[in-house]
């Protein structure tokens, strides 16, 4: 069951023709790789009209900017996210962030493209990142996200390891991370695993059969992608506590 302030901010994004993704925590909710997340994030297609209708369905929802940066296409082009709480009765404190650049994913329309589609039993249709792009954009320097990647692996090969095609079997092998799935993936589709050694080393432990070793691998992977992350983060953080010294100065709020 989607919680009812969730479903009224999605329900007024679509209701004002938003081109929105969900993703974040929310999304992993819908896939069932968490059981909670008080916060919703969005993807949305940075073009003026939609950036409108947005607007508009941000005034429906009572949204007031919490932080900086303030809402403007050039900071969102950067990478920065724009982060409100709304206020409009029934959703009440429930947080939102926009966004519309990911590190290491492409532009909206090619992610709008493979999109997820789930419609819930009272007929509501909502939008999420597809899988795949949701499993990158989790590769956060933060330690709590890699278990939901994993989770959302785990879930995603239950759901389809009886219809293995290539695109599926290539997700597997590129971003499973359990050594017990890389070792059976590996004995499952040893042609598919040889082609993705050079992008994943580890992936010949895997053929090995090796779990012990697989473990530290995976480790690292993990420690280097979280310092992708920081590096990524790290200009856009500086600009951050730029804007915070701008609006103390200026005591300009933070309505827009």
């Amino acid at each position: 069951m989607i919680p009812t302030p969730i479903r009224q901010v999605l329900s007024t994004i679509r209701k004002h023709q938003v081109q929105a993704l969900l993703m974040g925590g929310q999304a992993c909710v819908f896939y069932g790789a968490a059981q909670f997340s008080k916060d919703l994030d969005l993807a949305v297609l940075a073009e003026a009209e939609n950036y409108a209708r947005l607007h508009a369905a941000l005034a429906e929802l009572g949204a007031r900017r919490i932080a900086v940066p303030r809402f403007d296409p050039a900071l969102l082009a950067r990478g920065h996210a724009v982060h409100y709480r709304c206020q409009a009765g029934g959703v009440e404190g429930l947080r939102l962030d926009i966004l519309t650049r990911l590190r290491g994913l492409p532009d909206f329309q090619t992610m709008w493209a493979r999109r997820t589609t789930i419609k819930d039993e009272e007929g509501n249709v909502f939008e999420l990142l597809a899988v795949e792009d949701l499993v990158q954009a989790k590769k956060t320097q933060r330690d709590k996200d890699w278990p939901v990647i994993s989770a959302l692996m785990e879930g995603h090969f239950r759901q389809f390891r009886h219809e293995p095609t290539p695109s599926r079997i290539a997700f597997w092998l590129s971003e499973s991370r359990t050594p017990e799935r890389l070792c059976e993936l590996a004995a499952r589709f040893p042609a598919e695993v040889q082609t993705m050694l050079a992008n994943r080393p580890l992936l010949a432990q895997a053929i090995a059969g090796n779990a012990d070793t697989l473990r530290p691998a995976l480790d690292a992977e993990i420690r280097a992608e979280q310092a992708k992350d920081r590096a990524y983060w790290a200009p856009l953080r500086r600009e951050i506590e730029a804007f915070r010294r701008e609006e103390r100065q200026g005591d300009t709020g933070m309505a827009a």
